[in-house]
């Protein structure tokens, strides 16, 4: 097999580069097989959270090739009896990961075909047995690229269990109500433009009769508590509204997201994401 036809192996995790964890995952795959080839995704996922770590991978998986191994280590419950796993999705991927709702996103969106809990016996890395809080080093980067380099079959990564019992995060689903308003959820937040996603489709904006150039009132709530209530605009896109204006758009995903022109609309209201935060979009 040559390295053209071995699995892209894509990392995303919580470390950032401010120590070694990242290069000791790296210098672990090269150690199995210096032909695999390694990519980032982010080592920027906020720390400890499952939630965007699931985010993250439904937002770049699909456009990587098929067959891509995308290796996602956000991992409170290191050393836990929590699984580790890998999942083949329905677009031909497989995510490397512990299975605590980092796989939500994409057993929603995409689709989880079959997944298998990492056998440790055979498939850990056996220089680093006297320690159990990096298993991002020592089993899911380890075990990644021994099937991206052909030493252990699919079959062999360890014993399937249901799909069914993938953890998955609490997500409402995105709802066009009888009224007219369209809920849904804040589902992830842009860190470094301070723009809002939803898990609202631009269609249903479509299905409730909303064009671009509309007027929306958006209001956002976390855990019942008021947080934004603003007119806003629907846009294509940012410049047709003035530097520091509000407007609603569609995202890369074909989702709705709203923001501020060339300026962040979390920083100003202080807007989160997740389950608990709520938004609803009516004309």
């Amino acid at each position: 097999m040559s390295r053209y036809d071995k699995p892209i192996l894509v990392f995303q995790t919580d470390f950032t580069y401010a120590e070694g964890a990242v290069s000791s995952m790296y210098g672990v795959v090269k150690s199995v097989d210096r032909e695999l080839e390694i990519f980032d995704g982010t080592h920027y996922i906020p720390r400890y959270d499952a939630w965007s770590a699931s985010y993250r991978l439904y937002q770049s998986l699909p456009f990587w090739p098929e067959g891509t191994i995308y290796v996602s280590v956000v991992d409170p419950g290191v050393g836990t009896p929590r699984r580790a796993c890998m999942a083949k999705t329905a677009s031909g991927h497989i995510v490397v990961t512990p299975d605590n709702g980092a796989l939500t996103h994409l057993a929603r969106h995409i689709g989880i075909t079959e997944v298998r809990e990492i056998d440790e016996t055979v498939n850990r890395n056996p220089n680093t047995r006297g320690t159990s809080v990096f298993h991002g080093r020592d089993l899911f980067g380890y075990a990644a690229a021994r099937l991206a380099s052909g030493i252990i079959t699919w079959e062999e990564v360890g014993p399937t269990y249901p799909v069914d019992e993938i953890v998955c995060l609490p997500m409402a689903e995105p709802t066009l109500e009888d009224d007219g308003r369209i809920t849904g959820i804040v589902d992830i937040i842009d860190p470094n433009f301070g723009n809002a996603w939803t898990n609202i489709p631009q269609e249903l904006l479509t299905k409730a009769g909303i064009s671009y150039g509309d007027m929306l009132r958006v209001v956002v709530c976390h855990a019942g508590e008021l947080v934004l209530d603003e007119k806003m605009p629907l846009c294509r896109t940012f410049g047709e509204v003035g530097k520091g204006e509000l407007l609603a758009y569609t995202n890369e995903l074909m989702n709705v997201s709203f923001t501020m022109n060339q300026a962040s609309i979390v920083e100003k209201y202080g807007i989160g994401f997740g389950g608990s935060w709520t938004v609803s979009f009516e004309r």
